[in-house]
């Protein structure tokens, strides 16, 4: 189906979903959930051009924030059967793989789990293509799980350089990847146990009972600047954060063995997540602050990336019968709030995601306080929101029945 016939298909025999206090929308703002989606994509598309794509001397790099955008890309071809999308991720992400497998800029060494992020590229480019090099590539990105330095619990660090330290960031960055190729290459189930352990590990020592909301990070050694001495985390709840582990979470179960033992408690920690989630959302405008928990406090924002990752990771999961559909209308909400709130249309016509952090970590300078999470640039068009937007939109067009 092209663009054209999106945007003419009107939907006469799909039930009407009602919420407490009436039906549900079937649009936004005028369109469906699916041609915000799309024209978010053809927005990219033209601002972006080939700047992803690796060249000789030129700027591009293996980056996660790539992997997501072009994932989102490839899941929108799914349901539009478009081919500009599959070529533009095979432009962004295929140009720095060789026949051989080998990835420029990516260097093992690093042992960065953001480095994984785009093995999900990878990974649905092979199932496309059967190009062989896919696959060597990601054998290569899955030979880094296997000696990726760990926690005395085995949970892996985020990064060689941030030694001893699980982010809720890494999760989102490898554990589908590991999931996946788990599941496509036929490996043993020690794979999944694997996966479930890291999960259970961030779980166990970033969950905060008392607001029921999850710490950006956790230090082994508690020897950290930001980390609290007696427990090892940090001191607040970024959103964008949380919104990776939702999006880990209901991402890693698309493969998770039906018969594993822990896919229940993968379950039950998706709603625990959400169950936080929905009490911070904002009254007024369905969104989600940049600190969760601080809604209103002098420079605190509300922001696009952590409510477009909240908003699929729910959607997604009413979808898929993980929670119930007493979620849809703080999903439908939220969806509403960022339509409402965060899309701005330009005078080309073109769309923009506004209000996104343009990025946020832990070490040196990044103390993990409040003042540091709202001093971060405030950007549009962050591909950390542009990407989870894209994905949000396919499963609201799908929750509410288009």
């Amino acid at each position: 189906m092209n663009t054209k016939c999106i945007f003419a298909v009107i939907f006469l025999a799909a039930p009407v979903l009602y919420a407490a206090d009436g039906p549900l929308p079937r649009e936004f703002a005028g369109s469906t959930p699916l041609q915000w989606s799309v024209r978010m994509a053809d927005s990219e598309m033209a601002r972006r051009g080939d700047s992803l794509d690796w060249k000789e001397s030129g700027t591009a790099k293996w980056d996660y924030t790539t992997g997501l955008f072009t994932l989102s890309f490839l899941k929108l071809h799914e349901r539009v059967d478009d081919p500009r999308y599959i070529a533009f991720a095979e432009n962004a992400i295929g140009s720095f793989i060789a026949t051989n497998g080998a990835i420029h800029s990516y260097k093992i060494e690093d042992y960065s789990l953001d480095n994984i992020n785009p093995g999900k590229t990878v990974l649905a480019l092979y199932q496309l293509t059967k190009e062989e090099r896919y696959k060597l590539a990601a054998d290569r990105l899955r030979a880094q799980l296997d000696i990726q330095p760990r926690t005395g619990e085995g949970g892996f660090w985020h990064k060689q350089r941030y030694p001893h330290q699980v982010w809720l960031d890494g999760l989102y960055m490898a554990a589908p990847f590991y999931a996946e190729y788990a599941k496509l290459f036929n490996e043993p189930t020690a794979s999944f146990d694997d996966v479930a352990k890291q999960i259970h590990l961030v779980t166990m020592h970033t969950y905060d009972p008392k607001s029921s909301l999850f710490y950006h990070g956790w230090d082994e050694t508690k020897e950290q600047a930001w980390a609290d001495k007696t427990t090892g985390t940090s001191s607040n709840f970024w959103g964008r954060a949380i919104g990776w582990y939702a999006m880990a979470l209901v991402d890693v179960l698309d493969y998770f063995p039906k018969d594993h033992p822990a896919r229940s408690e993968i379950i039950a920690i998706l709603k625990k997540l959400c169950d936080g989630v929905v009490k911070y959302q904002d009254p007024a405008g369905g969104l989600w602050w940049q600190v969760v928990n601080k809604g209103g406090e002098p420079g605190n924002y509300l922001e696009a990336t952590a409510s477009s990752m909240f908003v699929y990771a729910m959607a997604k999961g009413v979808n898929h019968g993980y929670l119930s559909h007493d979620y849809v209308p703080t999903i439908t909400k939220g969806y509403n709030g960022i339509i409402d709130k965060l899309i701005k249309t330009n005078p080309n016509g073109s769309v923009s995601l506004t209000q996104c952090c343009s990025v946020a970590g832990l070490g040196a300078g990044r103390d993990g306080s409040y003042a540091y999470y709202i001093k971060e640039p405030v950007v549009d068009n962050d591909l950390k929101g542009v990407g989870p937007f894209i994905l949000a939109g396919l499963e609201m067009q799908q929750l509410l029945g288009n």
